[in-house]
């Protein structure tokens, strides 16, 4: 296979990684910006939420544009928006810069997707899709602990200058590397919209949101949730980061495996409800260090085992709208995060982060009741279908 797909797997972790590459830092920024830590972690929320909102609206404006040009473009204006947080002298400069790398990363991710499918042979097109999407996952939670390593080391600033580089890098490479790639036709906003009037792919989506709202209010600030309930200090939570990162990057491979193996919709609902119980449960083993670690990694596997087969389920339920419906999926796992880490800055400013895990795990559960209804339409549709 073309060993460029590597570089873009590559260029989508740097990309990827700047949403919650500050997760872990929270602290020093607030600190250092004058601002409580909950409006600290708004600098998530307004991340993801942009990300959201801006992936299906750039794809449709930036239609005609030819892919290489669009993605230096687009790591220009990404560039510009970690520049503009790394030097922000104020809490207000550097909101709006996540707000112009969220933008910009919407589309780079999309980009990188297509350029991968198109430098490969057909037959390695989904292997090629799936690399990048490894870049992605992997960005999500490895971000946090490489961002508090160097945070703590060097200051809250540190990660985004690493940003910095590796982007100018990934721009020299994607100028020199990849081949021009012609556009393509996209669905529409409103097509996209339109979409989800049919109830199983809604709710199926549904749950995407929550299970990723429950997991950003604990997530987002699971930093000072184990300094306050554990008293852990900087070297034990990088290590608590790294174990949770490694969890849920093998977490995509598990979950596609037995999604295959057992069915889609029967994995999807084990692991919601494993997903659920280890969020209700982290707050009572963190006295015990050996059982926290246990609950976290369980945490960890679950947060992104449930990808594969929910993409896979989309398909299924969806196939002629299938590479929409994975678009979709992306806006409501990134508007998840979004209303996650939001929930969970209120929490911690009016009642304390020790109530975050339950308010997480009370989305979650919501999450299963909604797969129910997304798989009961599912089977209605069939047997009408076949009436």
């Amino acid at each position: 296979m073309n060993k460029r797909v590597y570089f873009l797997m590559t260029v989508s972790f740097v990309v990827g990684m700047v949403e919650l590459i500050i997760g872990g830092i929270l602290d020093l920024i607030a600190e250092d910006l004058n601002v409580s830590l909950g409006s600290a972690g708004m600098l998530i929320t307004i991340f993801s939420l942009t990300f959201a909102i801006a992936a299906p609206i750039l794809l449709v404006l930036t239609a005609k544009v030819e892919r290489k040009r669009l993605a230096l473009i687009s790591l220009t204006i990404f560039l510009f928006g970690n520049i503009l947080a790394l030097i922000s002298p104020s809490y207000s400069i550097l909101f709006i810069g996540r707000i112009i790398s969220a933008a910009s990363s919407s589309i780079l991710i999309i980009l990188c997707v297509v350029l991968a499918a198109n430098i490969v042979e057909p037959k390695y097109r989904g292997r090629a899709i799936g690399i990048v999407s490894m870049g992605v996952s992997a960005s999500l939670v490895l971000g946090v602990p490489i961002g508090l390593s160097l945070g703590n080391l060097f200051g809250w600033r540190a990660p985004f200058l690493m940003i910095v580089i590796l982007t100018v890098i990934s721009m020299v490479g994607v100028y020199f590397f990849m081949e021009r790639v012609a556009p393509r036709p996209v669905s529409t906003i409103r097509e996209q919209f339109l979409s989800l009037k049919d109830q199983k792919v809604f709710f199926a989506h549904l749950t995407i949101f929550l299970m990723l709202t429950g997991h950003a209010v604990l997530y987002a600030y699971l930093t000072p949730f184990v300094q306050v309930t554990m008293g852990l200090e900087e070297n034990s939570i990088s290590i608590v980061y790294l174990l949770f990162g490694l969890a849920a990057v093998s977490g995509g491979a598990f979950g596609g495996t037995l999604g295959d193996k057992f069915g889609n919709t029967r994995v999807i609902l084990l692991f919601i409800t494993i997903y659920a119980a280890m969020l209700f449960a982290i707050s009572h083993t963190t006295s015990i260090m050996p059982l926290f670690i246990v609950v976290l990694a369980l945490w960890g596997l679950m947060s992104w085992s449930v990808t594969p087969p929910m993409q896979s389920y989309l398909i299924d339920s969806a196939p002629e709208t299938a590479d929409m419906q994975i678009s979709i999926s992306n806006s409501a796992l990134h508007f998840g995060i979004a209303f996650g880490s939001f929930i969970g800055g209120i929490s911690i400013d009016r009642v304390g982060v020790e109530i975050n895990p339950y308010i997480g795990g009370l989305f979650v559960v919501v999450a299963f009741l909604t797969m129910l209804l997304s798989n009961r339409q599912k089977e209605k549709n069939k047997e009408l279908a076949t009436n």
